[in-house]
C-alpha cells in the first residue's frame, strides 16, 4: 500500500522560501506519478506540480510557475517541492499526491493522498 506522509510547511513571511518533503512508503517514486495539490480556505484543492515516473516531464500551474519546483530524492525515495517567493496567495494545504498512471490535473485521478502540510504566507 502506497503512503505519503508531508513535512515542511510552517508560518513565513512573503518573498520567503520553504521546502516541502512527501516521504513515500509502500511504493518506489521511479514507479508513481507524483505531485502536489494544494488547498486555500473555502476553495477547491487546486492543482500545483507533478512529474512523471522518470521526471523527465514536469508540469506546473501558471500561478506558481518560476517560483516551485517539483524534484526528487530516489535514494530516499522523497519527493520534495521547492516554494521560493511565496505570497499570501500560497497559503493552504498542500498535498502530496501519487498515481500508478498519469491523467492530468484533476485530483480524482489521483488514488495517493497524504494528510497534508499547512503553508501560511504572511504579508
Amino acid at each position: 500500500q502506497v503512503q505519503l506522509a508531508e513535512s515542511g510547511g510552517g508560518l513565513v513571511q512573503a518573498g520567503d522560501s520553504l521546502r516541502l518533503s512527501c516521504a513515500v512508503s509502500g511504493g518506489a517514486i521511479g514507479g508513481l506519478v507524483t505531485g502536489w495539490f494544494r488547498q486555500a480556505p473555502g476553495k477547491e484543492r487546486e492543482f500545483v506540480a507533478s512529474a512523471r515516473w522518470s521526471f523527465r516531464s514536469t508540469y506546473y500551474a501558471d500561478s506558481v510557475k518560476g517560483r516551485f519546483t517539483i524534484s526528487r530524492d530516489n535514494a530516499e525515495n522523497t519527493v520534495y517541492l521547492q516554494m521560493n517567493s511565496l505570497i499570501p496567495d500560497d497559503t493552504a494545504v498542500y498535498y502530496c499526491v501519487a498515481a500508478p498512471i498519469y491523467t492530468g490535473i484533476n485530483p480524482r485521478s489521483y488514488p495517493y493522498w497524504g494528510q497534508g502540510t499547512q503553508v501560511t504566507v504572511s504579508s
